[in-house]
């Protein structure tokens, strides 16, 4: 066992992000074998990822505020502190936060050795964000 190092918080970069979001990486592959991702994420309001997928699938912890999460297809659902999200192997989704609330998250995944953690494509438009709600708590 070994304690790691604190990573510097980093902005994630706006070809794959709309608005500010900073990532607090919390561990990466340490060796081989090892798969698992986890990231604290931090999204202003109104920012979100860009439509991407996971190839083994990602989950996501609100910490702090309200998310807003949508699979291709379906409907955008907020999300609140305490809830999870779990999003299935290569489903196309986007999350960020609600457009009046900062948004923290832990995000968790896990990539197979030699593939990309994420496909990612377009940005998600702001008619798309700003389509209709529904709260998890209600589906």
């Amino acid at each position: 066992m070994r304690t790691l190092p604190i990573p510097p918080t980093v902005k994630n970069p706006p070809e794959w992000f709309t608005g500010d979001v900073w990532l607090d990486p919390v561990v990466s592959p340490q060796h081989d074998g090892q798969r698992l991702h986890a990231g604290l994420v931090r999204f202003a309001p109104g920012a979100r990822t860009a439509w991407h997928s996971h190839p083994l699938g990602q989950t996501l912890r609100v910490v702090e505020g309200t998310a807003r999460v949508q699979a291709r297809g379906g409907d955008i659902v907020e999300v609140h502190a305490g809830e999870t999200v779990s999003c299935p192997p290569g489903e196309e989704h986007w999350h960020g936060a609600a457009p009046d609330s900062f948004m923290t998250h832990l995000a968790l995944w896990e990539t197979p050795e030699g593939a990309e953690s994420a496909t990612w494509g377009s940005h998600v438009s702001d008619d798309e964000y700003n389509g209709p709600t529904t709260e998890e708590s209600k589906r």
